[in-house]
């Protein structure tokens, strides 16, 4: 099977359904050669791997009933809510993320949307990001409509983040306050207005290995254009805090075969890789990812991001920045 597929990637076709599944259920020596082929296609995009930042400009009291969230109102844990940070504040982080070896910058903000006050003052942050450093902007803000989405296409953003989290069988297992219909919805919004979108989701929920692979044919499907895979970091006070952590090889493997059914994608691994992939942490820019989530998350720190600069350089791969 391997050797098929091996075979498939060679002459540049789309593994199918079937095959991802099979590669899932590859053990030993033969994870091995699944990496290799997945950083061979992975190497014909360069050697850069690309770098965002994020800031959780707007924390807490989601209204949203994600099983995996810390803000959400329905989940008892330590976050504590803040409103939406003042405009320096955003600025200077900014700054320093742009001084760390980001390329990119993403305002994120708690809720299913925007109001209107905190969509004016994320306009006016956005524009100060784009006069005042070298990223580029990008948004992570629930639902959009169509009219929003040209104002911060306007603004100077250039990519809309909107997770689908899961596949759409699975996605009644993780939240019911939305839609997944909802969200591919925005997907589209975004694209509509001409902006790329950023869409992936969580690995290690309870989801099988179906699921997982369902979630990466839509995203086929959808054409998006960077997909960052988190893994689940359980969190205390939400419903998944007691869900026990998959394994680095699962989640390697999982990064390999995303990697092949998305092969001209961007992939980003991001939240739950410090504490899934501990010690593996460099494999997964050998077993086919070409990006990171430098710095902290939303509600947990991540490591320092000099330690991920030198992993890159280690590796012989290139701290990538994006031309503006």
């Amino acid at each position: 099977m391997l050797q098929n597929v091996i075979s498939k990637v060679k002459n540049c076709d789309h593994i199918n359904f079937s095959d991802a599944i099979e590669l899932m259920s590859l053990k030993g020596k033969d994870c091995l050669e699944l990496f290799a082929l997945s950083n061979s296609v992975r190497s014909k995009l360069g050697d850069s791997v690309d770098l965002c930042s994020i800031v959780n400009a707007k924390c807490g009291l989601c209204p949203e009933d994600c099983k995996f969230c810390a803000q959400s109102v329905h989940n008892d844990t330590d976050v504590i809510p803040h409103p939406f940070m003042d405009e320096e504040d955003i600025l200077n982080l900014a700054l320093m993320m742009q001084e760390e070896g980001a390329a990119r910058f993403c305002i994120v903000i708690s809720g299913k949307g925007v109001d209107n006050d905190d969509f004016e003052s994320i306009l006016h942050s956005i524009r100060r990001i784009r006069r005042e450093t070298l990223m580029s902007v990008c948004v992570s803000l629930g639902m959009l409509t169509k009219e929003n989405a040209l104002l911060l296409k306007k603004a100077g953003v250039t990519r809309v983040h909107h997770n689908l989290e899961t596949s759409l069988g699975f996605f009644k297992n993780v939240c019911s306050t939305h839609s997944y219909e909802e969200k591919i919805k925005t997907i589209q919004v975004a694209r509509s207005v001409g902006l790329e979108v950023c869409c992936g989701g969580i690995i290690g929920m309870g989801e099988s290995v179906h699921d997982r692979i369902e979630l990466a044919f839509t995203l086929r499907e959808l054409d998006v254009d960077a997909v960052p895979i988190n893994i689940l970091n359980p969190i205390k006070g939400t419903p998944f805090e007691d869900l026990v952590p998959i394994s680095p090889m699962d989640a390697l493997k999982t990064i390999a075969v995303f990697r092949l059914i998305l092969p001209k994608k961007n992939i980003r691994i991001a939240g739950g890789r410090e504490k899934n992939l501990r010690d593996l942490q460099c494999l997964s820019l050998l077993a086919g990812a070409n990006g990171l989530l430098l710095g902290n998350y939303l509600t947990t720190p991540g490591r320092l991001p000099r330690e991920d600069i030198q992993m890159i350089k280690d590796l012989g791969l290139i701290p990538g920045r994006v031309h503006v």
